[in-house]
Formats: C-alpha cells, structure tokens, sequence
C-alpha cells in the first residue's frame, strides 16, 4: 500500500508536545493546532481489496458531519499534540435539561492515542439512543460502531437531539507527561481529559444537569473529585457504565471509532511509510504489535512517538536493543553543616537530673564555664 503526504508545517519541530495554545475555529471545533493549508493523501488498495481510505485523494476539512469526514479530519492534524473536537450543539441542548457520558478508548494500548469522548442529549431523548443500538462499543464489531457514529452525525432524528465531543491524547503527550520530571500518572492524565469536555460542553452552552462517567480507579473518590469541580449537576461515576448507560455507550462508540479512524490515517513524523496493518492493534498481545516494536527500534533514538515510551512492553524492548542512556541527576546527599545540629541542644537528662550537653563552642574556646550556682 502506498501512501503520499503533502503538508505545509504550522510549528517548529523542536517545540515541546505540550506547549500548545488551544485556537478555536468557526462550527464548533477545538483543537492544538491550525488545520494545515495544503493536504493531499493518497491510499491504493492492498491485495485484500481492504484499504485504510478510499482511493480518491483526500481533502482537508474543518467539521466532521460523517464516517468519511472524521479520518481526512483527524489527518489534516498534528498527531505529536492532543486534538479536541466539538460537533456542533443541537438547539434542543440548549434549552432542555441534558444527560451526559463519559468514557474512553485505548487506554491499555502501547500503540496510538488515547481518546475521551462525551455524547449528551436530552432527559426525554432516551428512545433515540435506544433506537440507534447504542450499546458497550466492545461488544459491538467495528462495523456497527461505523454505522452508529455515521447515524450520529447524518440522521436528522439523531443529530437533532444528540452531540459529543472527543479528546484525542497524542501518544507523545502521554509519555511525555508520564516519564517527565513532573510525572503525570495515566488516571490524572484521563480524568483532566474528561473534566476538560464537560468544561468545553458547558462553555458551548449545553444544559446540562445529569453526568454519567465510567469510572477510572475507585468511582467513590472519582464521583467525589468531579462532584466538587461541578457541584451544580447531578453525577455518577460507576464501574462498567458503557453497558448500564446508553449516553455512556455513546460516547464510548463516539471515542472507539475516534481512535480507530486515527489508527488508520496514521502518518509517521519518521518517515515511516506504514500502514496500520503495519503495526496491528497496537495491544501489547498482539503478534503484530510486538513484531512492529521489535523491527522498528532505533539505536539511539527509539520508537517512532507512535509508541507510548512509558509501557513496560516498549521499555523492555528497549533495554534488549537500543543504546543505554544515562542522565546526571542532581546530588541527593544531605548537606553537611559544620556546626552542630539544633536536636543536639535538646538532649534528655539523666536518672539524677543532671543534663547530659557537651559544652558550647564559644565557651569552650575562651575557657569559660556556665555559672549555676552563686
């Protein structure tokens, strides 16, 4: 499969993954970086007659209003940053009382991003959702989760009550922020992503009084953090709410077929000309993952930032070939005062009373005696 990119860069390539100043552009849409000018890609079709896209060249686009629309989107971006993206809010949102979920997808991968996604609709909108078979997005196939979120965006009974909202977490932000100095574990990283939708929902003037999220570590003290962030809306953090909410459902298909699609349009900053069948599912159990990872090591610098550096798998393939680095890090010995230290001037007596204290340095050196008795 051949694959050609044309891009015009908008950042400089020493600039760090995390600073980056969200820029908002017209219908919606929120993201780290400016759409590039020019975008062009071209995908044949392998042997299989299963290609990644579609044959004709790929245009560049501002809004995702279908399935075809949300690869040549998240194409046209940065991959090294995070991509938010808003739909447009439904005018019914605006003025009845909404429920909304939370969820992700992708989070034990070695490979790719990690992506949040939210979806809301109204209270008495319960049946659309029933109606478009919105389930666990792990148990439905790729396929039907293609067709729900295709649904989502193009039926009028669909995307006249329901919007969402995803979270793209570039695999270069993740290891950054887990393997840094200031070390972010992957629970912060996921529940800062998940506060920031709803915070970007409410700013986008969503109505919303009830929060469905399916929990990151203990839901108590999750359900409590996010109550007191947003003690004005209703909230519950439980443990497997994709199966026991639909809106949850939702969001968990809005953000599965994100990440995906993201898999798919993949385009290495390396140079790597890989599609990805190339690399597979990207979980560590896959044989063509861990074919990827033990082929595509480089001596000194690595993976390609497709890889998550702070997974113990690409670790360990990592020790096995790449060059050992060592960082000096700062002296962690204790200082060394010359004179002594404040404890020894707090000493306990004897049995008899008497104090056990070595004689101070200045009376010392003049000869001179403490006076107790006159």
């Amino acid at each position: 499969m051949e694959t050609t990119l044309k891009t015009k860069k908008e950042i400089t390539d020493g600039e760090d993954a995390f600073m980056s100043s969200p820029v908002k552009t017209e219908k919606g849409i929120d993201s780290s970086e400016a759409i590039p000018e020019a975008l062009s890609i071209k995908m044949e079709k392998g042997n299989d007659g299963n290609d990644n896209q579609s044959e004709a060249s790929i245009n560049p686009v501002d809004k995702i209003t279908s399935l075809k629309t949300l690869g040549p989107f998240i194409a046209s971006k940065d991959n090294t940053r995070n991509i938010r993206y808003l739909s447009d809010v439904p005018e019914i949102c605006l003025r009845e009382s909404c429920m909304l979920g939370v969820d992700e997808a992708g989070r034990g991968p070695v490979l790719g991003p990690m992506v949040y996604g939210i979806a809301y609709c109204p209270l008495n909108s319960k049946e659309t959702l029933t109606d478009l078979g919105c389930a666990d997005s792990k148990e439905l196939t790729e396929e039907k989760r293609d067709v729900i979120f295709d649904n989502i965006n193009t039926q009028h009974y669909a995307n006249s009550c329901i919007g969402w909202a995803v979270e793209i977490i570039s695999p270069n932000v993740i290891s950054n922020n887990m393997l840094g100095r200031k070390k972010c574990s992957l629970n912060e990283i996921s529940m800062n992503a998940a506060i920031d939708l709803i915070h970007a929902a409410l700013e986008a003037g969503v109505n919303i009084a009830e929060v469905y999220v399916d929990t990151v570590g203990p839901p108590e003290k999750y359900q409590e953090k996010l109550q007191k962030i947003f003690p004005q809306l209703q909230i519950t953090v439980a443990k497997k709410a994709d199966s026991t909410f639909p809106i949850v459902s939702a969001a968990s298909i809005c953000a599965k077929v994100t990440r995906d699609h993201s898999l798919k349009v993949w385009q290495f900053p390396e140079g790597l000309k890989l599609t990805s069948k190339d690399f597979g599912s990207g979980y560590p159990g896959d044989p063509i993952t861990r074919k990827f990872l033990s082929e595509n090591v480089n001596y000194i610098f690595g993976f390609p930032r497709i890889v998550r550096f702070s997974w113990s798998t690409a670790q360990n393939a990592l020790s096995e070939t790449a060059c050992v680095v060592e960082f000096d890090e700062p002296d962690s010995e204790k200082p060394k005062y010359a004179g002594p230290k404040l404890t020894t001037f707090f000493q306990s007596t004897t049995k008899t009373g008497e104090v056990q204290r070595e004689q101070c340095r200045l009376l010392k050196e003049r000869f001179l005696d403490s006076v107790v008795d006159f």
